[in-house]
């Protein structure tokens, strides 16, 4: 009797899989970012794409774009910080 379920050796290890995720979840938060919440939206993309680069993704171009976002996304308060000098900004 076999308790646990036998080893699939086609499939990518987990890491693999979760840098990819991080490299694809950075790049979705730094493209929501250029629109809404860009003071925590812009870090956090910035972090998980250092993160998923750090370790080696498959996905290199998705984290590039990622971090680039994440980088836009804090330029883009700076700049509306220094039209109206609040942390908010309309359209």
């Amino acid at each position: 009797m076999q308790l646990t379920a036998p080893a699939n050796r086609s499939t990518r290890p987990t890491g693999i899989r979760d840098t990819d995720g991080m490299a694809v979840a950075s790049f979705v938060l730094g493209l929501l970012g250029l629109l809404v919440l860009n003071v925590f939206l812009g870090p956090i993309a910035i972090a998980l794409a250092s993160v998923a680069l750090w370790r080696g993704t498959a996905r290199r171009g998705r984290a590039l774009l990622g971090l680039g976002l994440g980088v836009a996304d804090l330029l883009v308060l700076v700049a509306f910080m220094a039209t109206d000098s609040t942390m908010s900004w309309s359209l």
